[in-house]
């Protein structure tokens, strides 16, 4: 049945029913009205307004589903819908919205893929500039340094001694932005050994107790996939140092037997609930390129634990 026809049908019975109320019911009219009447009116009127409601509240009922769906719907969290039962256009008009949100999420899945893997396209190429261009010069610096130190005079030698320094802490600063640009060791030695030196290296500069737990023999995972676990952590830590005060971080990687799972989980102060900024959306983006699930919780005085879990059998965006 058609939505005007529901409605119309649903004022029809309560018309309906106040007219035979009016023609079989013992009550009169008198002119003028007297109170009682007037009393017996209003109460009868009252009556069939909330039973009008109650009855269009009850047919109108997916349509709110519906706009609580379109108000609160994310497209970083896929599989949202409503049941579709019944019939006539709210029916239809539900399958509809339910086939639109399937066709948003897939367009949002290839063209997040399409950004993300530009995206490290562009990171190799800066990384590659930064190590051939920038790290190549600093290190020609660091080697005229040292030889006009080796020459100079004192108090002149000192000087040149402590621009050595400067440009050799700068120089690793360039080294440490071209590790995360690109992680070469991830390609060199896999997704194990680039934790590891991720985690060696944020644990080395926040000062923060840091417990690995790592699974031996994972299963293989193609490279798209062990990119996005790197980048997950990464991204994790490196919320954990700007925000998290806390003072231990553990990260683990294990696998059960249809996914592997990545955790990172600290004792920070927490909020009680998981702020969407940049970087956990952008970690819901990585997410939804191999099809996996990311989840965030955060409890105040707690810390926030980030859960990555990755299908073995993933279907492709």
């Amino acid at each position: 049945m058609s939505l005007f026809w529901r409605i119309f049908v649903l004022n029809a019975v309560v018309l309906g029913s106040a007219t035979a109320l009016l023609l079989w019911a013992p009550v009169t009219v008198s002119v003028p009205v007297v109170l009682t009447e007037a009393v017996i009116l209003v109460a009868g009127l009252v009556v069939m307004l909330v039973a009008n409601a109650a009855l269009l509240r009850i047919g109108l009922a997916p349509l709110g589903r519906l706009t609580r769906l379109m108000a609160t719907v994310d497209l970083l969290r896929p599989g949202q819908r409503l049941p579709e039962g019944g019939r006539g256009e709210t029916a239809e008009l539900i399958r509809t919205f339910n086939a639109m949100l399937e066709r948003l999420e897939h367009e949002r899945a290839t063209s997040s893929a399409r950004v993300l893997l530009a995206q490290e396209a562009e990171r190799r190429r800066i990384a590659q500039e930064l190590h051939d261009e920038v790290g190549q010069s600093m290190t020609a610096i660091l080697l005229a340094l040292k030889r006009s130190a080796d020459e100079a005079d004192e108090p002149l030698r000192g000087e040149l001694r402590q621009a050595q320094e400067i440009t050799r802490g700068s120089l690793d600063e360039v080294r440490r932005l071209v590790r995360r640009l690109r992680p070469g060791v991830l390609e060199d030695l896999g997704l194990l050994s680039a934790l590891t030196s991720l985690t060696t290296e944020f644990a080395t500069h926040t000062g923060l107790r840091l417990v690995r737990r790592f699974d031996n023999g994972l299963p293989a995972l193609d490279q798209e996939t062990e990119l996005v676990l790197y980048r997950v952590a990464q991204e994790a830590l490196t919320n954990v140092a700007r925000h998290a005060e806390a003072d231990q971080v553990e990260v683990s990687l294990h696998h059960t037997d249809g996914s592997v799972v990545l955790a990172v989980v600290d004792d920070g102060r927490g909020t009680g609930v998981a702020r969407e900024g940049a970087g956990i959306r952008g970690m819901r983006e990585r997410a939804l390129l191999i099809g996996a699930t990311l989840d965030v919780t955060s409890q105040p005085k707690a810390g926030t634990k980030v859960r990555l879990t990755v299908p073995l059998l993933r279907k492709q965006p």
